[in-house]
């Protein structure tokens, strides 16, 4: 009997893993089914978010994390500590990875380059590596709205590691922190992140910073103004301190440092990657009654037209949005017949969270 592309999935098939990553990343209605049925098998990789602003060097370093988690070996000359993080990060010495690269879509074309992966081509005949990038498709925060579907494949494959690396950010792009259990923040001198430093968003989310390019003039300057950022905050006793670490992921300098710094924070944060684990179920459960309960409302309950009508009122400011939202879910919930409303509401597809046609 031929297995199905779920089970493939869970044998760790690299083609099937590309083609359960492909359904899910298209919305295909498949998709839901295979999520359904990989879903209890996952829960068990380590999810490594590497976000930061363009040009920080985001690629190239996770391409030698890749590297360090892959092939690194215990040296005499080494401390414990470091030749030991890649098998404290994964619970083995050699542990598989996945990689999730997500590339900006242009808000012309639609089209992606999808060239993180270019950076990463020294992978490409290790078995034990899986590199997949993902459009944005106009998906906002950094990532791509399938990117947690995506991960849950490479999950269920049996990763050990799934390094997510986001597009090139802003201060307030910070889904991240929603996706993985921990979040390295990228930054590099001479591009005016001394300021940034002290502004919110995105450097509130990280539990690791990286000073790339850290061989460049003003590196030292960047990780005083992080510290000195980080003094402004009373840390508890015992209280995890985001470290501030310098890397230069051309030549993989500072690499191994940080692969145990993710090491560290895994051991310490048990019960915060829980709370995490939580809440990112919510915000998906939330994610996808809130799209599904749209296509129930313009395939349900409207008539053709008439939600691009209400629209057009709004923009002609003859109706206000807060007055047609409530219309629009009193009519939704209302019923005349609760059992065919019942019914109705037991028949919605099986789709994962789709693209709403234009209007």
């Amino acid at each position: 009997m031929t297995p199905t592309l779920a089970e493939r999935v869970l044998a760790g098939e690299p083609r099937a893993i590309a083609r359960a990553i492909s359904l899910v990343e298209d919305e295909d209605p498949a998709g839901a089914e295979l999520v359904r049925r990989i879903f209890a098998s996952t829960g068990r990789a380590y999810l490594v978010g590497v976000t930061g602003p363009p040009g920080a060097g985001k690629s190239t370093l996770v391409d030698r994390l890749v590297t360090t988690l892959r092939t690194h070996r215990p040296s005499r000359a080494q401390g414990s500590e470091t030749h030991e993080s890649s098998a404290g990060l994964a619970g083995s010495r050699f542990p598989s990875v996945g990689v999730i690269a997500v590339d900006p879509t242009s808000p012309f074309s639609g089209g992606a380059v999808l060239g993180d992966r270019v950076r990463m081509q020294a992978h490409a005949a290790d078995e034990g590596v899986f590199i997949r990038s993902m459009a944005t498709r106009g998906h906002l925060g950094g990532l791509a709205r399938s990117t947690g579907d995506a991960a849950l494949v490479l999950d269920a494959a049996g990763k050990d590691v799934i390094i997510i690396e986001t597009v090139g950010v802003g201060q307030d792009e910070v889904d991240i922190i929603r996706t993985a259990d921990v979040s390295v923040v990228t930054l590099v001198p001479g591009t005016g992140d001394e300021v940034q430093a002290l502004k919110a968003g995105i450097m509130e989310i990280a539990d690791i910073f990286v000073v790339n390019k850290a061989d460049r003039e003003g590196a030292d300057r960047l990780v005083s103004g992080v510290e000195a950022n980080l003094a402004l905050h009373p840390y508890a006793s015992g209280e995890w301190r985001p470290p501030v670490l310098k890397t230069v992921a051309t030549t993989g300098a500072g690499v191994p440092e940080l692969v145990a710094a993710i090491a560290q924070f895994r051991a310490y944060s048990g019960d915060m990657q829980a709370t995490r684990r939580k809440t990112r179920s919510e915000d998906r459960l939330r994610e996808l009654v809130s799209h599904r309960f749209m296509e129930h409302l313009e395939r349900d309950v409207l008539e053709s037209g008439e939600l691009r009508s209400l629209v057009e009122r709004i923009a002609a400011r003859e109706l206000d949005p807060y007055t047609a939202a409530n219309d629009l879910l009193g009519r939704a919930l209302q019923s005349p017949d609760r059992q065919s409303s019942d019914q109705s509401l037991n028949q919605l597809p099986d789709y994962p969270i789709t693209r709403l046609p234009n209007r």
